[in-house]
């Protein structure tokens, strides 16, 4: 790997690469005219014979889960883009929708048209205003063009797409507790089954996709379904983008074959802020996912390699932190941010995540006992597998992760307070500029 692959991100750097002109300059809606000339099944075995997996973390193939609709029943079927981008670290969805929201509008009329839906709902984090707003001009483009509405293109096809914006609970990423909330009531996870395929938005069966997802489809149904299979690994196939944050000289999203190594992804990046301070630790796909260390810069960023080396590929949203950075006081911030996120449904999840809130703030403070340091790795033992949903379990990861590879730090939080052995100004991404006072 020493290329990057500009597929989704190719014009986003055209001073109006969100705008309907620049989408159609490079090939856009091609892939619908193609794809309302095909038969629906077609397109989903194509997307399956492709391999995409989803790309909002769970990585479950995508074509597949387009199959477990049951049969036509003369009644209404929805399709919902998961756009709901909530977890810290993970910045690729929204980006996406900022530069090029035909991409997404695109997928969504061909993923429509070929599970047989006629109205379809993107569900978008409400404090991205910026987002809603040019994704709402975008989507009114598309039926202006008559890519979306009636009678598409003149095929008979009718398609409407809401654009809804959530109000900010990062468990609506969850799918059925997005699917509440889509449906007017309070963001929580259902009990399945029954899953969504069967009985979803309105109790009617449901696809719900994350927006690279959809976004991936014009392409495969453009260039072919080998085309995007052989990209990436056997098992992880493909391209996606990768989210580089933290203590690097180029943080941004690159856009590359599953597989890659982060070593590959921090020379294309310029490498560390600083070459007097390493790589600390990081996270693969997220802050729900175990971290990793400098040890594991060559483990390839797919699915099945990240998972053999104890952590998942999740969003690929890679936070980099140097040596600067206390790993208690990383772990505690998002701890904070589960136990604060936690829609209290489960036991598990709603008294867990606050007590480890609690032991870990008592931890940074270097008020912590030897016993603290065990009895975190019991609680989150005890919420995970248990929760409700997957939050619980996320919440668990980077704090049993962390133990394990950094005892020492905790260990240390017994008697002296992270600040002083990491002071915060060390790790500050942005040096305070001096204001001067110019005076006549």
């Amino acid at each position: 790997m020493t290329t990057l692959t500009p597929i989704l991100t190719k014009f986003w750097d055209h001073p109006q690469s969100w705008t309907m002109a620049t989408y159609e300059d490079n090939e856009g809606y091609t892939a619908l005219r193609q794809a309302l000339k095909t038969d629906p099944a077609d397109l989903i075995q194509a997307t399956k014979d492709s391999g995409l997996r989803g790309r909002g973390g769970a990585g479950f193939p995508t074509g597949m889960k387009w199959g477990f609709l049951p049969p036509p029943d003369g009644g209404p079927r929805y399709l919902v883009v998961n756009a709901d981008e909530s977890e810290p670290g993970t910045c690729k969805d929204i980006p996406l929708l900022m530069a090029a929201p035909h991409f997404l509008i695109e997928g969504v009329a061909i993923t429509s048209f070929a599970i047989g839906c006629n109205h379809a709902f993107i569900y978008l984090r409400g404090e991205v205003v910026h987002v809603y707003r040019r994704l709402m001009r975008a989507v009114e483009e598309a039926y202006a063009a008559g890519y979306l509405g009636k009678d598409i293109l003149g095929t008979g096809f009718d398609l409407d797409v809401t654009v809804h914006a959530g109000a900010g609970a990062y468990i609506c990423g969850e799918e059925t507790a997005l699917l509440d909330s889509l449906e007017g009531r309070r963001g929580q996870p259902r009990l399945k089954p029954p899953f969504p395929a069967v009985a979803g938005l309105y109790a009617r069966p449901t696809v719900v996709n994350n927006v690279e997802s959809i976004a991936s489809v014009p392409a495969i149904i453009k260039q072919g379904a080998e085309w995007f299979s052989d990209m990436g690994t056997e098992k992880s196939q493909g391209f996606g983008i990768f989210s580089l944050s933290g203590h690097v000289k180029n943080p941004g999203q690159y856009e590359a074959p599953l597989g890659i190594t982060l070593r590959e992804l921090l020379d294309m990046a310029g490498g560390m802020r600083d070459p007097g301070h390493p790589l600390k630790f990081w996270t693969p796909g997220g802050s729900s996912t175990p971290i990793f260390t400098d040890e594991h810069l060559d483990v390839p960023l797919d699915f099945e390699s990240v998972a053999a080396n104890g952590s998942m590929l999740g969003t690929r949203a890679l936070q980099i932190f140097d040596d600067t950075v206390s790993v208690v006081r990383a772990v505690s911030r998002w701890t904070d941010f589960y136990m604060h996120e936690s829609c209290g449904k489960c036991t598990p999840c709603r008294e867990g995540t606050w007590w480890l809130a609690q032991i870990l703030q008592r931890i940074e403070r270097g008020q912590g006992t030897p016993e603290d340091i065990d009895k975190l790795v019991d609680i989150c033992d005890n919420i995970l597998g248990r929760a409700f949903c997957a939050l619980g379990d996320g919440a668990t990861s980077p704090i049993t992760s962390a133990v394990k590879y950094f005892r020492e730090e905790f260990e240390a939080g017994c008697h002296t307070p992270a600040a002083e052995l990491f002071p915060p100004a060390a790790s500050t991404l942005f040096a305070k500029e001096q204001n001067t006072m110019v005076t006549a």
